[in-house]
């Protein structure tokens, strides 16, 4: 990757775990998904693994890009990424920037029930329902 192709924008980690979704409430005004920019010439995957593991002290793999549909057909909007990202370990570091009580799991359910829930998103975690 060059300098120029390093992403733009802010890039949504999606980390699922046995039916549930991880949220921080990183500045007291509600619960999202983690989200940051990229650093120079990082990958949206990469920049996902990383925001996680700061944030919250969870490793995580930034597994796959989610596709969203625009009105050219499928493809990523060029202000947000949303990565898909599995869990590594299920005991955070103690190093994490944000309390215990700044981060929670949500079932798909509840998740998807959030308006703020980014499009693509909820069509992965409805996909994905647990049975």
């Amino acid at each position: 990757m060059t300098l120029e192709e390093a992403p733009q924008g802010v890039v949504d980690a999606v980390v699922v775990y046995d039916g549930r979704l991880l949220q921080v409430n990183a500045q007291g005004n509600g619960w999202w998904l983690p989200s940051g920019t990229a650093e120079l010439a990082e990958t949206p995957q990469a920049t996902a693994a990383r925001l996680v593991y700061e944030l919250t002290g969870y490793l995580v793999d930034g597994s796959s890009l989610l596709r969203q549909e625009g009105p050219d057909g499928p493809g990523l909007a060029d202000t947000e990424s949303a990565v898909l990202c599995q869990l590594l370990s299920e005991d955070p570091s103690s190093e994490a920037k944000l309390a215990p009580d700044q981060v929670r799991w949500i079932s798909f359910t509840e998740a998807i029930a959030d308006a703020g829930l980014p499009e693509q998103v909820r069509v992965y975690l409805e996909g994905h329902m647990p049975v």
